[in-house]
């Protein structure tokens, strides 16, 4: 499959210019006496400010169009009457599972439960290298589940889950691909709306919000739950005002032949939706998102956890950036949606490290921190965006009421990312080759009986990194 245009071994000079600009940023306001050495940081602040309230914030208190309200009719789709309309299109559910005895019983009952045309759905799972009961449970469903089909790929197999994912594609007849994590948590009507909402909107791939529901388990999973709810809302807000949608791994739908024209998925990255999203981009395909009805799935339950995931999705997230950078600065995108790309690049992955640096050189010149305007509207507009995107109507998991404690916990956990951005950023400068792929445990109904692993599904003292050759 093709990998990215620029191979793993050669991201260290893009990724040290990355810190050396953000060092620069973060340092050269020290040099200016006060107060104006402030005065970068607030006319940055408020360019930010004014792009993130005109294209997310008013766009979604403008409420949903109607290729976004679930109770909308659908065009062009009859659900209800065989032949009517026109037809469904066949789907293929595929799902890469790694040690989930726990949950891929009831992955199968569920896709088995779908409200869709069962001559027009087809479940693929793969077995990537398990060493629990998942075999064994899946010999059994597939005896007896006619639409079940079961690939097996060794535990050292390679590509990660991009690896197992390539595996089943070249089988594939359907017209959509619906990529589900093991956990995921469907409501039966959820494949006819969203495919509905793929063909209706012309999309080439659609992303479900996720839900998460073990939001009442503690403290961590309530803040993930906001989390979800805070992505899927400022991405909406995103695509209204001309800029992109992103996948998110769990609930993507994509069309086939899309797909398969963009190159499958990347094996060389270590998340393949971050890094598909970009390519679905650069070729001129739309990512849609689909509010209702979500894709439910496990939040992880402690800071380990958390941890391990969240540099996992950092260094992904900077590696599609140092890998698609000259397409991304092209005309082959608009100018809304690179300057949308630029905005919230500069939120998610440059902020935190320029504050990093910004705080440390003030800490070695004796000087005040220069950053900490910007820092403030950030922190302003997030929790902005949180409350907007708990008050909205959802189906699934019920989400989290924002109040000032609740919105007070989200705050201090979206904190982690000031920490990990920067931890990332300088790792891929020392170590460009290291690219960290871990699973992450999906306890199901019994958790009690994982008590000895943490949850990225790996016993506590293991590693699944591999080195990029």
């Amino acid at each position: 499959m093709t990998q990215a245009d620029t191979g793993p071994g050669r991201r260290r000079g893009k990724a040290a210019a990355f810190v050396f600009l953000c060092g620069w940023a973060g340092v050269a306001p020290h040099w200016l006496e006060p107060p104006r050495n402030l005065l970068p940081a607030i006319s940055l602040s408020l360019l930010i400010a004014t792009y993130v309230v005109r294209t997310v914030f008013l766009k979604l208190l403008s409420g949903p169009t109607a290729n976004q309200d679930p109770s909308a009719p659908w065009p062009g789709l009859d659900f209800e009457k065989p032949g009517g309309g026109c037809p469904c299109p066949s789907v293929d559910v595929v799902v890469a599972a790694r040690d989930e005895e726990a949950v891929i019983g009831r992955l199968v009952e569920r896709v088995g439960q779908l409200s869709y045309p069962a001559d027009q759905l087809r479940l693929w799972v793969v077995d990537d290298g398990s060493e629990d009961r998942t075999p064994e449970l899946l010999a059994d469903l597939e005896g007896r589940t006619p639409h079940l089909t079961v690939i097996r790929r060794g535990r050292e197999a390679g590509g990660g889950k991009s690896g197992a994912l390539n595996a089943v594609l070249e089988r594939l007849q359907g017209r959509w691909m619906l990529v589900l994590d093991a956990d995921a948590g469907l409501q039966a009507d959820l494949l006819e709306h969203l495919v509905a909402y793929a063909e209706s909107g012309g999309w080439s791939a659609v992303q479900l919000r996720k839900a998460v529901v073990n939001t009442d388990r503690n403290l961590l999973t309530r803040a993930q739950a906001m989390e979800m709810a805070l992505d899927a809302g400022i991405q909406e807000g995103r695509l209204r005002a001309g800029g992109i949608g992103e996948l998110r791994g769990n609930g993507q739908l994509l069309r086939r032949d899309v797909l398969e024209a963009c190159g499958g998925f990347n094996e060389a990255t270590v998340t393949d939706d971050l890094d598909l999203s970009f390519r679905l981009l650069l070729a001129g395909h739309a990512v849609g998102v689909l509010w209702d009805p979500p894709v439910e799935e496990e939040a992880v339950l402690t800071l380990p956890s958390l941890w391990k995931q969240r540099q996992r999705w950092a260094e992904g997230g900077l590696q599609r950036f140092f890998d698609y950078g000259p397409g991304l600065l092209s005309s082959r995108l608009s100018r809304r949606q690179r300057l949308d790309l630029g905005v919230f690049f500069f939120l998610q992955y440059a902020l935190p490290l320029i504050s990093a640096i910004d705080l440390f050189a003030a800490l070695l010149s004796g000087t005040q921190p220069a950053i900490w305007p910007l820092s403030l509207v950030a922190m302003g507009l997030t929790a902005g965006a949180l409350v907007i995107g708990c008050r909205r109507p959802s189906q699934g998991p019920p989400l989290p009421k924002p109040n000032p404690f609740t919105v007070l916990l989200a705050m201090v956990y979206f904190a982690h990312w000031l920490v990990v951005i920067p931890l990332v950023a300088v790792r891929m400068v020392v170590l460009p080759k290291r690219l960290v792929w871990a699973k992450t445990l999906h306890l199901g109904g019994h958790p009690e009986d994982h008590q000895d692993h943490d949850d990225d599904g790996l016993p506590a003292d293991s590693d699944l990194s591999t080195q990029a050759t």
